[in-house]
């Protein structure tokens, strides 16, 4: 039986294209030119050059954070289908929670470090300052970021008081790995599909109505993001709870595509978040054809590159590197940041994911 009920055999009866093999697809590939994606975006912002390129009120930064997000409703969702609440609860804390901590002790030991002596030529003073570097760690640790600086570092840069703006996401896709452990225990949820299909068309109306819902929860930032995200997961676990029906084909791809375009130019204020399904199962279905280095299929860094590419690229500015311009600028962030994020996949994730599988 699969996680959803229904015997093997009868899966060739009805997908009408194929399913997504776990072993052969190039999702890592993907995901990492997403994380290049939110560097490149990002890139704007730390040299002082706007906001960077963008349509339908997302720069290339927000549409890449889509783009994960479908994806990873996709995997997580089936992560939960095939697991009791504890082991999954326990494997999605491990991907997640030894490597944010480590990018954290990086930043307050190592990046801010650096920049404080940049600008100070000592270290005096260091650890007095309003943000001392153990209070950013521990002012973070739990994936919720209300500390950016360190040290006052960076500082004379064109992005200044800000080691890492990208790690706010973090929490609120571990929010949404909570909802799916929740909607998981559901009988009624593990036997069809329909139940998902319906949070995600709550979570739409939800954004839809969110000027609406705003001042009854006081502008709440964390709602307002959770509202604008949730939509994009749930859009991925949709694909996953159909993909046994309607499998991953190029006729699927090239609906998918019209039917995302449709929504997002057609659509103003919800338009991005009722693509969210089609978005998903259009990255979906390039993961099926397109070419990926055996290395990558082996090694997966793009949450690495995700996590570090910020810190590194404000390093980079604090030593001037802002002059070169985005594109030269983006060129040296992305050849800085790669040693990290593969530090960070065989030296923390990777190990610690695997002790997560034997202990559960």
């Amino acid at each position: 039986m699969t996680a959803l009920g229904v015997k093997p055999r009868e899966l060739p009866k009805m997908l009408f294209g194929k399913p997504l093999d776990p072993r052969n697809n190039s999702l890592n590939l993907i995901r990492l030119i997403l994380a290049f994606m939110v560097l490149f975006a990002h890139s704007f912002f730390v040299v002082g050059a706007g906001t960077g390129p963008g349509f339908k009120g997302e720069n290339l930064g927000g549409w890449a954070v889509a783009g994960f997000f479908g994806i990873s409703g996709y995997l997580i969702t089936g992560s939960r289908f095939n697991n009791n609440i504890g082991p999954y609860l326990v494997h999605r804390a491990a991907r997640i929670f030894p490597a944010f901590l480590v990018c954290l002790l990086v930043m307050a030991g190592a990046f801010a470090p650096i920049a404080y002596v940049a600008q100070h030529s000592s270290l005096h003073g260091f650890f007095q300052t309003p943000t001392t570097p153990a209070n950013s760690v521990f002012a973070n640790m739990f994936l919720k970021i209300s500390s950016y600086d360190i040290a006052g570092t960076p500082a004379g840069v064109p992005y200044p008081g800000a080691w890492n703006g990208s790690l706010w996401t973090l929490y609120f896709e571990f929010l949404c790995y909570l909802l799916i452990a929740l909607l998981g225990s559901l009988a009624l949820v593990r036997k069809s599909p329909w139940p998902i299909l319906a949070a995600f068309l709550l979570s739409v109306l939800v954004w839809a109505n969110i000027a609406r819902l705003d001042p009854y929860l006081q502008n709440n930032f964390d709602f307002n993001m959770l509202a604008r995200l949730v939509p994009y997961f749930l859009g991925g676990a949709v694909v996953k709870v159909f993909a046994r029906r309607i499998g991953l084909n190029w006729q699927g791809g090239v609906a998918a595509l019209v039917l995302a375009a449709g929504c997002v130019f057609g659509l103003d204020g919800f338009g991005n978040q009722l693509a969210a399904p089609f978005i998903a199962y259009l990255l979906l279905w390039v993961s099926t054809w397109l070419p990926s280095p055996r290395l990558v299929l082996r090694h997966d860094i793009s949450y690495g590159a995700y996590i570090y590419a910020f810190p590194v690229q404000q390093l980079l500015a604090v030593f001037g590197a802002y002059h070169w311009g985005v594109w030269w600028f983006t060129v040296a962030a992305a050849a800085a940041t790669i040693p990290f994020a593969t530090a960070s996949w065989l030296l923390v994730e990777k190990p610690i994911m695997a002790i997560a599988k034997r202990r559960t």
